[in-house]
């Protein structure tokens, strides 16, 4: 019979053993129960700091883009609460006006510690070159709250303290000069055009005190207030360049942040031809009116004088180009059209006069060349005010000029022009028609550029651009005519001898072009002698070109308040083209 078994105690060493690895047991079940509260509390951590850089970042990008809007938006609640839109977007607007800011570029944001974040900065200034340092932004990081930046007025730009503005001292560099083409000095030094030629300064223009409107723009680019700036002429179209750029120091509080010296500007190499300046000066002879001319093929500016590109009024027949070029071109008539000889029209019941009531009519050309209201009037009226209005913005109405301080011509919107009596009388250039003598230069230019108008330009670097007006067709047939208004029409007095000249006058009623039936006699009365001709009462106009094969220029001349075109403002006409075809 076996015995039973003995009974096995284990050994200290192996229950030491199992002890432990009970307790690496229980830790492990411990930190199974804990490692979903860790990891839920990292990533809360990681989404809060993800979502602080991201508003950072959005803020920096929106400066960039100087959307001061988009800025804000990326405000923590506590700055929102703090700061005002408003006073956001003037604090940066301030700050960037007084340094002259044209660009912002940020870094990458460093690493969020301590509530704050580094941002390297550069500020591109026109003024002071480039402005750069560290940004430090404050950040708005609350439990369970809205991240975003906690922004302070510091923030416009790196390294500027509390309490401290923004402040510019600047200094303006002499004003270059001007000169003609050929090189001659037309203003320079300070006294500008004083020192030039006496028949110059009418192109040469005048300099003073910013006007109201530009005042703002000025000061961005660094111009005090009250500096000399141009106002009119050459001096305001190449303003910029003769200005230079401004000097100075830029001041934090007390401290200076940058320094510069003012960059004197380079001289304005114009299209000025010297000879034809002082010609139109001449032609002018002291009366109130203006005289551009033009190169046909460029658009080169050859000579302003008078109120050459500032003061519009109505063109009268000289706008009949522009009239006949829109009938040629739609169909409303024919090169072989005829029409009754007659001393007026009637639209809409009211009787139109011709220039004094003289009797015209016949062959298109014929009437072309007499300038007779009788038969444009109606013709405007069959062209209609939409295709009128479109024929006369192809010539340049209603585009904003191309020369710096030059007024608009213009022609009321179609559905402005009212009825059949308007739109004739705008076809004739009357009614609420308004143009400058350099816009009627560069039409007629058209036409002799087989219906290419040149937009003009006042350096050389700029000229060149044309514009489609009417097709060769019509301008070649316009041309025709208007060698037929000065060889036998009513602007003979542009005739050179040995030249073809082609033009048209223009006699603008001020007034009334409505025929007004004298005051019968009254009983016992005597009878009353015929009223003079008042010449105050008209513009007088003349555009032209010449040579009338190859155009070498083009002209316009208004007399305002001086009768009849073909009587002063053709012979005016004449001298100018005269010494503008002078080899």
């Amino acid at each position: 019979m076996s015995s039973p078994s003995p009974s096995l105690s284990p050994s200290p060493k192996a229950a030491a053993t199992r002890g432990r690895e009970r307790r690496r047991r229980v830790l492990a079940l411990g930190l199974l129960a804990a490692l979903p509260a860790l990891v839920a509390g990292l990533v809360i951590g990681a989404r809060h700091e993800d979502s602080a850089r991201s508003a950072v970042e959005r803020f920096l990008t929106a400066w960039e883009k100087r959307d001061y809007g988009a800025m804000y938006a990326q405000l923590g609640p506590a700055a929102r609460r703090r700061t005002s839109p408003k006073r956001l977007v003037r604090t940066y607007r301030q700050a960037a006006e007084t340094m002259t800011l044209q660009g912002v570029t940020t870094g990458r944001p460093g690493k969020i510690t301590d509530g704050h974040v580094d941002v390297p900065v550069r500020l591109r200034t026109r003024i002071f070159g480039n402005v750069q340092g560290i940004l430090r932004l404050a950040v708005e990081q609350p439990p369970g709250g809205e991240a975003g930046v906690d922004w302070r007025a510091t923030n416009v730009m790196p390294g500027l303290r509390p309490g401290e503005h923004l402040a510019r001292q600047t200094r303006m560099p002499p004003r270059a000069a001007i000169e003609a083409r050929d090189g001659t000095v037309l203003a320079q030094g300070d006294a500008r055009a004083g020192e030039a030629d006496p028949s110059a300064g009418q192109v040469v223009g005048t300099i003073g005190p910013a006007p109201p409107e530009r005042t703002p723009g000025l000061e961005a680019q660094g111009v005090p207030v009250g500096a000399a700036v141009g106002l009119s002429g050459l001096e305001r179209e190449f303003d910029d360049q003769l200005r230079g750029t401004p000097g100075g120091t830029l001041f934090a509080g007390r401290r200076v942040l940058a320094t510069s010296f003012p960059q004197r500007g380079s001289t304005a190499h114009t299209t000025i031809d010297v000879r034809v300046q002082k010609a139109a000066v001449e032609a002018l002879a002291g009366r109130f009116g203006g005289i551009a001319v033009v190169r046909p093929r460029s658009g080169e500016v050859l000579a302003l004088a008078g109120i050459a590109y500032s003061a519009p009024q109505p063109p009268g027949s000289t706008f009949k180009i522009v009239t006949l070029a829109g009938a040629l071109q739609s169909g409303v008539v024919k090169r072989s059209a005829h029409f009754p000889v007659s001393t007026s029209a009637t639209l809409e019941g009211v009787e139109l006069e011709n220039a004094n009531g003289e009797s015209c009519g016949g062959s298109l050309e014929a009437s072309f060349a007499e300038s007779c209201n009788s038969v444009f009037a109606p013709l405007g009226a069959r062209l209609g005010a939409a295709r009128l209005v479109g024929a006369a913005e192809r010539f340049g109405f209603n585009e904003e000029p191309s020369l710096a301080g030059a007024a608009r011509s213009t022609i009321p919107a179609a559905r402005e022009i009212g009825d059949d009596l308007a739109v004739g009388s705008s076809a004739i250039g009357q009614g609420k028609v308004l143009a400058t003598p350099l816009l009627m230069a560069t039409i007629a230019a058209a036409i002799g550029e087989r219906g290419v108008r040149p937009v003009p330009a006042l350096a050389k670097e700029t000229a060149g651009r044309r514009i489609r007006a009417t097709t060769p067709a019509v301008a070649r047939t316009i041309g025709r005519y208007m060698r037929s208004v000065v060889r036998s029409g009513t602007g003979v007095g542009a005739a050179i001898p040995g030249v073809v000249v082609a033009g048209k006058t223009g006699t603008a009623e001020l007034r009334t072009t409505v025929k007004d039936e004298p005051r019968p006699p009254q009983p016992g009365e005597p009878p009353q002698a015929p009223p003079e001709d008042d010449k105050s009462d008209t513009d007088a106009w003349f555009a032209a070109f010449a040579p009338a094969g190859r155009p070498r220029v083009a002209v316009a001349v208004l007399l305002v308040g001086q009768g009849a075109g073909g009587a002063t403002a053709a012979p005016a006409a004449k001298q100018v083209l005269q010494a503008a075809l002078r080899r």
